[in-house]
């Protein structure tokens, strides 16, 4: 990583090479970084079960998709509230001692479903659970992002986050198609149960990680957290990709966050299919995530960041359009997996430009602000988006859904995003 120091006496950071380094060691013989590694591959796997396992509980339960998108939206409305607070604590506190307490915190709390829903299903508790975990998420999501900054150097961000999201979505497999047998063997709880086992397994890891400081000197972090979080936000707005990357993908956010949602209720309620199906159709389609995850740094090193990223927003809106249209589980789950490898290829190119051009000791507030206003709109879009496959069906949803995403993307083009090396872009962000 070359440093550089402006007119106005900022230090602005640049990236040189987004690729791996010839003749480097390779990361999974990196102590810190392999152990990190395992251990979100393992926490990952568990989680798989839960984003199968609750929304099955709630659909038992009730029936109802709008009280799983309701359900949804809450969880997104909790993250959004979360989110202003966790990247001062990121930028505050022990990095990896935050990462363990929310490990924690999300194995008490998914622990407390089963053993509850073992005695009587109680869908008031989903409603307690569900935003709690969701917000405590959001700070370890925050905090997570970070840390990946203090494993590996600035031009092996691509590559770290790569392998990362390779691993976690091949967990990500076999937990939806586990999730599924297991839900219709012993019921949703049981799968829940085993969610919180994955925050036990991921906790006991990131006690072996260790961390290393990328600032030399990091100011420290002053004010009331409300001016704090501005800080992230005034560096969002004054870097002209990031500035541009925020307001698209809260677009994004308000037309896909209840995706899931809506998927199952179109396996379970019109293609009339099983748990055990929907397990396995999210299992295919993780292998999309898994390809995308592999490819994404000689993607982005061969075309650039921008045709990257706006490419793959455009195919994934294709795909999303396509999906009420598909009648076999088949082309559902190609379709899945058609959208999860450009999600991935678009979510790892984003999520490493951030970490590449933002100080360190800025990083927590600058995620913390990224996700605060990538999720705002969120909630609102989620609970529409099951009303509406509710009311209208899933196919008229899923088009008009398809339909703005490649709008979105094509919006890009008029603005910095297009530019295929914005790390090395000298920004004034003072």
């Amino acid at each position: 990583m070359d440093s550089s120091t402006g007119r106005s006496g900022i230090t602005v950071y640049a990236v040189t090479a987004t690729g791996v380094t010839a003749g480097v060691r390779p990361l999974w013989r990196d102590r810190s970084f392999s152990v990190f590694w395992l251990s979100q591959t393992l926490s990952v796997a568990g989680d798989s079960f839960g984003i199968i396992a609750v929304p099955l509980l709630v659909l038992h339960a009730t029936g109802s998709v709008a009280q799983m998108g309701l359900l949804t939206g809450l969880a997104g409305a909790a993250m959004l509230a979360s989110g202003i607070f966790a990247g001062v604590l990121a930028d505050r506190l022990d990095r990896r001692a935050l990462l363990i307490g929310c490990d924690l915190a999300r194995m008490l709390l998914y622990g407390l479903i089963p053993l509850v829903w073992w005695t009587a299903p109680q869908v008031w508790l989903l409603y307690v659970v569900l935003p709690a975990s969701a917000a405590v998420g959001m700070l370890f999501r925050v905090t997570y992002v970070t840390v990946v900054r203090n494993l590996v150097d600035a031009d092996r961000i691509t590559e770290a986050n790569g392998k990362l999201h390779a691993t976690y979505a091949l967990a990500g497999i076999g937990g939806p198609l586990l999730a599924g047998v297991v839900s219709g063997l012993f019921g949703p709880a049981t799968a829940v149960a085993v969610n919180a086992a994955g925050f036990a397994a991921s906790a006991v890891g990131l006690g072996f990680v260790r961390l290393r400081s990328t600032d030399p000197a990091p100011p420290a972090v002053q004010g009331r957290p409300w001016w704090q979080l501005l800080d992230g936000v005034r560096f969002l707005w004054r870097h002209p990709v990031l500035r541009a990357l925020t307001v698209l993908l809260s677009l994004f956010g308000f037309v896909t966050l209840g995706l899931t949602d809506v998927l199952i209720f179109y396996l379970k309620h019109d293609l009339g299919r099983t748990d055990r199906v929907v397990g396995v159709v999210m299992a295919i389609g993780a292998t999309g995530t898994i390809i995308g995850a592999l490819v994404v740094a000689a993607v982005r090193r061969r075309i650039g960041f921008g045709a990257a990223w706006i490419g793959a927003h455009t195919v994934y809106g294709v795909a999303i359009a396509s999906l009420g249209l598909a009648r076999s589980v088949p082309a559902v789950a190609g379709l899945v997996a058609v959208y999860l490898c450009c999600v991935s290829i678009a979510s790892i190119c984003s999520m490493s430009l951030r970490q590449e051009v933002t100080p360190d000791h800025l990083l927590g507030r600058v995620t913390s602000a990224f996700w605060t206003l990538h999720l705002s709109l969120g909630p609102v879009g989620a609970a529409v988006l099951a009303w509406a496959a509710g009311r209208f069906g899933v196919p008229a949803v899923t088009l008009v859904a398809g339909g703005a995403c490649i709008l979105i993307a094509l919006a890009a083009l008029g603005t910095p995003i297009r530019l295929p090396r914005p790390e090395r872009l000298t920004v004034d962000t003072t």
